[in-house]
């Protein structure tokens, strides 16, 4: 079955920064907007999974987070729900990424409702 991968290492930088283009290299809202929706926007158009590698990076600043996978919601508009069924997260380092990758879609998806 096709599934569309993304390492945020390979595919972004080994060094993720800050939440806001204005505020440094390789930040989330950059990340998001080159790599991330592009990628979930067709994954979710041809109904296909699609895989998230947090592996391999110095780290991530919660706002980093935040603002990449959030923001596929708040600024995009994409359905939730489909990101769900579709997305699977890889953390072997850094486990907890997994549950807070998935706070920040659910956050954004809960105040998006309101």
């Amino acid at each position: 079955m096709e599934k569309i991968k993304i390492s945020i290492r390979r595919d972004f930088s080994p060094t993720p920064g800050p939440r806001y283009i204005h505020e440094g290299k390789f930040s989330g809202e950059f990340f998001r907007q080159q790599v991330l929706y592009p990628s979930v926007s067709e994954a979710i158009e041809k109904n296909i999974p699609f895989e998230v590698d947090l592996d391999g990076t110095a780290g991530y600043g919660t706002s980093f987070l935040e603002e990449s996978f959030g923001g596929l919601i708040r600024i995009h508009s994409l359905p939730y729900e489909k990101i769900m069924s579709l997305m699977s997260l890889i953390s072997i380092e850094e486990d907890y990424l997994l549950d807070d990758v998935s706070e920040y879609l659910k956050d954004a998806y809960e105040e998006s409702k309101k």
